[in-house]
């Protein structure tokens, strides 16, 4: 399953807005869901000083350090999960997050473990699919969700994105949001964007 997700999450317009995101992360980078090593393509390895990654299915992990010898970097990547990042508070400067939320145990927890391991200043960039603005959709969203989490290991349509990531202490600027084009609108709202981390 957690490869089937992986190859849904790397079609056309996921991959653009992928490409256009990632470049963004600098410093010592931490990467929430790296396993298969989607997003190592993307970065911008002359403003990364190190690069780090969890993810907990073992089986992709193997490919994200094989995308890291690929990209020629040094990586610190391991099993392990988002509630429990295994890093230190104030650690990194850049998070990067794509498509995991929405698969995650604890939500809330994660974004509290996102902002510890962040130095001050630092930043979460996010593309995430989750609950859409529109009632008629959001309404299919609830029914749907049930037998989806059991066919797609986990995955929930109903978190809110932007929103948990204030819920969480961060300051969110909206890069973009819409409706993945040909995708199911049920499961088909993505938002993306950069969350900070107050500097005080």
């Amino acid at each position: 399953m957690p490869r089937l997700v992986t190859c849904a999450c790397s079609q056309g317009q996921v991959m653009k807005r992928r490409s256009e995101l990632v470049p963004m992360a600098s410093g010592d980078v931490f990467e929430l869901g790296c396993g298969g090593g989607i997003n190592q393509e993307f970065y911008n390895a002359p403003a990364i000083t190190s690069y780090a990654g969890i993810d907990p299915h073992g089986g992709l992990l193997d490919e994200a350090r094989a995308a890291a010898e690929r990209k020629g970097w040094p990586a610190d990547i391991r099993q392990g999960i988002g509630e429990a990042i295994p890093f230190p508070d104030r650690f990194f400067d850049s998070v990067v997050c794509t498509f995991t939320l929405c698969s995650v145990d604890d939500p809330a927890q994660v974004l509290r473990e996102l902002r510890r391991i962040l130095r001050p200043g630092g930043k979460a960039l996010f593309l995430e699919h989750g609950r859409a603005p529109d009632e008629g959709v959001a309404k299919w969203q609830d029914r749907i969700e049930p037998v989806w989490k059991r066919m797609a290991g986990g995955c929930h349509l109903t978190r809110p994105i932007g929103s948990a990531f204030r819920g969480a202490g961060f300051e969110v600027e909206p890069l973009g949001q819409g409706y993945l084009p040909k995708a199911p609108k049920f499961a088909g709202w993505n938002e993306w964007g950069v969350a900070r981390k107050a500097s005080i």
